[in-house]
């Protein structure tokens, strides 16, 4: 499946109606690029699972992460 090269973002979910069991509300995830996905407004997120599935991109808000809570996040993966 055709990724983008573009850094890892984090969202926050907001809405998991259809996806109780892989998505937690209030959940802060990690998005992998996918171009593809984008175009069709989903994100690639790794779930509950720790499998990286497609998941409408109204379901998630962006968010900013500090350095130093991104990094942490990025050594724990």
């Amino acid at each position: 499946m055709p990724r983008g090269n573009s850094v890892p973002r984090y969202v926050v979910c907001i809405r998991n109606r259809a996806y109780p069991a892989s998505l937690e509300l209030r959940k802060i995830y990690r998005t992998i690029p996918d171009e593809k996905a984008a175009r069709r407004h989903f994100l690639r997120i790794v779930d509950e699972s720790g499998e990286d599935y497609l998941y409408p991109e109204e379901y998630f808000l962006p968010i900013e992460l500090p350095k130093s809570l991104k990094k942490a996040l990025q050594l724990a993966s």
